[in-house]
């Protein structure tokens, strides 16, 4: 397949000059690696790609894509996709990976395509946390950009309200360190508005005193689901905001990589992570063992560098379709849909995840008035999973992920931005934002890139979202 827009050897070799980092064009020995998303499903051809080496390279490539008449796109991992980069000039951060721990001031700087598990190991070493997702593949910029709700959330709130500043690339090419103090509008956009006012090269956060954790999966058959749901309902009332959970329907493919017992089986699991005294997370877990015994309970003390247990997340790319919604309340009319769409009986769904995230808690505390993030007053969150190995499944996965949401829509009180992808987070943003921070997001996006320049970047608002 060939691009939308074709780019002359002459200009390449010329931009290749001006950079430390290597460039990519189609027909090039590993072009096909480099546009590939983590998200397999995800294909697209930009017309170069641009393996940057730092800031500066960033910044060349932002000019270079001006001069060409060329959009310009930027992935770290590619987890979540919003527009596939045809045609664009899409820049490569993952080389991009540094990562260094003040330990005395508990922050971190984090350069553009470093993913969460190297963030964790520095920073556990130091005896520090990040306020890292559930996932230590993901990038931790984009992450954080959109918000970020990770297993601490209930007791230290959002990744993006760690934020302390961002070295960015601005669509002229211009580099700027923005901060509270420095350029503090965008300061604002950038924590929880997404990345397509400027591109982050470099990011600076807060680091939590958290080493040790109580956390894991309790296990129990699908044919309890309603039971279940109901029961967390009630259970998570008196939690303190050291244990953050989450409660997941789970259809679990025949795989090798899925443990012996539950290949090819659905069931429910109760989630939690526990970052007080891990006898205290035993205590508080202990009803749901006094009420009935789990097919397995997987929780136990794990040093925090072991938080990816909680979750298990796929390591290695693969092909699927990412949905999400805040949940106004958890009634019975909404845990029976749960359960309706979320089990699978006789392959009567294509999720492979159906979680509702318990998140109130430290979010709510955070000013309002400093940053975008719009969902500070939600409690619940949706994530729904399909795995879509061919355009035909994927197909599948989308139309019956749409049907599900419209059975909750009574229910939904807007999108999370890292919870949505493809055309539902191009369409997000009026659903996502209250209607005067969209219209404050858009007049950022007219004021650092008035022409677009940025629209395939972690970009939801374009300023075509409001009228």
């Amino acid at each position: 397949m060939t691009t939308s827009k074709q780019i002359s050897r002459e200009s390449l070799n010329a931009l290749q000059a001006r950079l430390q980092g290597a460039i990519i064009a189609p027909g090039d020995p590993g072009y096909d690696s480099a546009r590939m998303a983590w998200n397999l499903s995800v294909q697209q051809f930009p017309a170069a790609v641009i393996m940057a080496a730092d800031t500066a390279d960033v910044a060349e490539a932002v000019r270079f894509a001006r001069q060409a008449g060329l959009k310009v796109g930027v992935q770290a991992t590619g987890h979540n996709v919003i527009r596939p980069a045809d045609g664009s000039l899409l820049i490569n951060t993952s080389q991009m990976a540094g990562v260094s721990v003040d330990a005395a001031a508990r922050t971190a700087r984090i350069e553009a395509g470093a993913q969460w598990g190297a963030v964790l190991a520095k920073t556990q070493a130091a005896g520090l946390a990040p306020l890292l997702g559930s996932s230590p593949g993901v990038g931790a910029v984009a992450y954080t950009l959109g918000g970020g709700l990770g297993w601490l959330a209930r007791k230290y709130g959002l990744a993006a309200d760690t934020a302390r500043s961002f070295e960015v690339v601005t669509a002229d090419g211009r580099t700027l360190h923005v901060s509270q103090n420095e350029n503090a509008d965008l300061f604002w956009g950038l924590r929880g508005g997404g990345g397509g006012f400027a591109l982050v090269t470099a990011m600076e956060i807060d680091l939590f005193p958290v080493t040790t954790i109580f956390g894991g999966n309790l296990v129990y058959p699908a044919a309890l689901a309603g039971e279940v749901l109901r029961r967390y309902r009630e259970w998570i009332g008196s939690l303190p905001l050291e244990f953050t959970t989450s409660v997941a329907l789970m259809n679990l493919p025949p795989l090798p990589m899925v443990p012996e017992f539950l290949r090819g089986k659905s069931v429910i699991m109760v989630r939690g992570c526990h970052c007080g005294a891990p006898e205290e997370g035993q205590a508080l877990l202990q009803p749901w063992l006094d009420w009935q015994a789990p097919v397995a309970n997987l929780f136990h003390p794990m040093p925090f560098s072991d938080v990816a247990q909680v979750s298990n997340d796929p390591h290695d790319p693969v092909p699927g379709h990412t949905t999400g919604a805040w949940l106004r309340d958890l009634s019975d009319s909404v845990l029976d849909t749960l359960v309706e769409y979320g089990v699978s009986n006789n392959g009567s769904s294509p999720l492979v995840s159906t979680e509702v995230r318990h998140v109130a808690g430290a979010m709510a505390s955070g000013d309002r008035n400093a940053a975008a993030f719009p969902g500070r007053d939600q409690s619940f969150l949706l994530g729904a999973v399909g795995m879509a190995p061919t355009p035909e499944l994927h197909a599948r996965v989308v139309a019956f992920s749409n049907t599900f949401k419209r059975a909750l829509q009574p229910h939904i009180s807007g999108l999370y931005v890292n919870f949505v992808e493809g055309q539902e987070a191009r369409e997000a943003a009026a659903d996502s934002y209250p209607p005067e921070t969209l219209q404050r997001l858009a007049a950022l996006k007219a004021q650092y890139d008035p022409d677009h320049l940025l629209d395939y970047s972690y970009q939801f608002i374009t300023g075509h979202d409001v009228a």
